[in-house]
């Protein structure tokens, strides 16, 4: 008679019908039907994309993989790097250049002047801050910040503290009597080259294999060996052209 029973299925104006023959919303029009893509699973790790942890890229491994420090965390955050100025200035234009600000607590003042001047294209990213009188930063996850400690040997206690988004980088030169302490309570610490009575001292405080002890006192410049808990890396940072125009080459003595 022109009509169909509640069995009959088709398609109506908004697109495909069920068996009670209204129709289902929300699907559209049967699109054409192609095979699925698949790929054998002892060939899936060639989809792999070369991508790391969020953070910044402070170099390459000895693979030649990216390294990367994810500084810019939730939770408080201490580093320490024994090691020179250019590796510090080198972490902290590039932390700025991922969006952080980032506050320079320092005694000299003017070997840090034009990297604050240069950094973030006139924008006031970095900020320089005699030792003891860094301000209250107000860091938050939209406006994260690293404030790097240039204080010499022996820092006093910083007013400002690690907390959440807002890591501290404390340089040292050299193995000093405070080392140990600031050592133990970081999450994560850089030793660059080292004479051989530092490197044995630091292998003890940190753990190291007796490879990795000897390596410290023969690093090439620029060189640093990352370690977090159990997880070390040594790590080379490649400045871009524009980081040696403006910090000159990779160096370890200041």
């Amino acid at each position: 008679m022109g009509t169909g029973s509640a069995t009959d299925t088709g398609t109506g104006p908004a697109g495909r019908t069920g068996r009670s023959g209204r129709p289902r919303l929300g699907f559209g029009l049967i699109g054409p039907r192609r095979e699925r893509h698949s790929v054998p699973l002892d060939q899936l790790g060639a989809l792999g994309l070369p991508v790391g942890d969020d953070g910044v890229v402070i170099g390459v491994d000895a693979e030649g993989r990216p390294a990367v420090l994810g500084i810019n965390r939730p939770t408080p955050y201490d580093v320490t790097l024994i090691g020179g100025l250019w590796t510090a200035q080198v972490l902290a234009l590039r932390a700025a250049a991922t969006g952080a600000r980032v506050a320079v607590e320092t005694g000299r003042a003017p070997v840090w002047t034009a990297l604050a001047q240069a950094a973030g294209g006139g924008q006031p990213c970095v900020t320089l801050h005699d030792v003891g009188r860094v301000p209250p930063q107000g860091a938050s996850a939209g406006s994260p910040v690293v404030v790097v400690r240039d204080c010499g040997m022996r820092p006093p206690r910083g007013r400002v503290v690690a907390g959440p988004w807002q890591s501290v980088v404390t340089l040292l030169p050299y193995l000093s009597p405070v080392a140990p302490r600031l050592m133990e309570k970081s999450g994560l610490v850089g030793v660059q080259r080292v004479s051989p009575d530092e490197a044995a001292q630091i292998g003890r405080i940190m753990n190291l294999s007796r490879g990795e002890t000897e390596a410290l006192s023969t690093l090439a410049d620029g060189v640093t060996l990352w370690s977090s808990g159990s997880d070390r890396q040594f790590v080379m940072t490649q400045a871009t052209d524009a980081e040696t125009g403006l910090l000159g080459s990779a160096r370890r003595m200041d």
